[in-house]
């Protein structure tokens, strides 16, 4: 699952998240580690466009809340990659900032949190994207770590002999 901040002028015009030039990017950064749109759910914390595309009030995020908690339930996500510092505050409270916890794997109960730069940050400071590059990177080592599947279980010792006998 991957949670960004708002819808912005493109998104709002389309109905879906992450469809201007920052989703062009987001799109590359998921290719990168082997994955697609169709892999993962897509949502934003405000589930509409602020005013002038400004930063969300603390009472929209609120007023919002209770359907991206609703998204969390019905699509039990195993890994969030969390976009941007709205987000981040709203999932993530008191972890610190994006620019000292992007990239850092952050467990809360059965969910794995990955906080990362924003795209559209990206897209704004250039310097960002090596970043946001490095941080996929370690969102692929995550996944093949968090979603690997559990070894076999060890042979019982009676059915381990058993077993042997037989190929004998």
């Amino acid at each position: 699952m991957i949670v960004g901040e708002a819808p912005g002028f493109n998104e709002d015009r389309q109905g879906e998240p992450f469809v201007g030039p920052a989703g062009k990017l987001l799109d590359t950064l998921l290719a990168r580690i082997g994955l697609s749109r169709a892999d993962v759910y897509i949502t934003n914390v405000l589930k509409c466009r602020p005013p002038q595309n400004r930063d969300p009030m603390p009472n929209e995020a609120e007023a919002c809340e209770p359907y991206l908690q609703r998204q969390l339930e019905l699509i039990k996500p195993k890994v969030v990659l969390v976009l941007g510092r709205h987000a981040l505050e709203r999932l993530l409270p008191g972890q610190g900032s994006i620019s000292r916890i992007h990239g850092s794997l952050v467990l809360r109960g059965e969910i794995a949190y990955v906080p990362l730069y924003h795209p559209a940050a990206a897209l704004h400071n250039g310097s960002l994207v090596g970043d946001l590059e490095r941080d996929f990177d370690s969102v692929r080592r995550y996944l093949d770590r968090l979603l690997a599947p559990p070894p076999p279980p060890e042979p019982e010792p009676e059915r381990q002999e058993a077993e042997q006998l037989r190929l004998l």
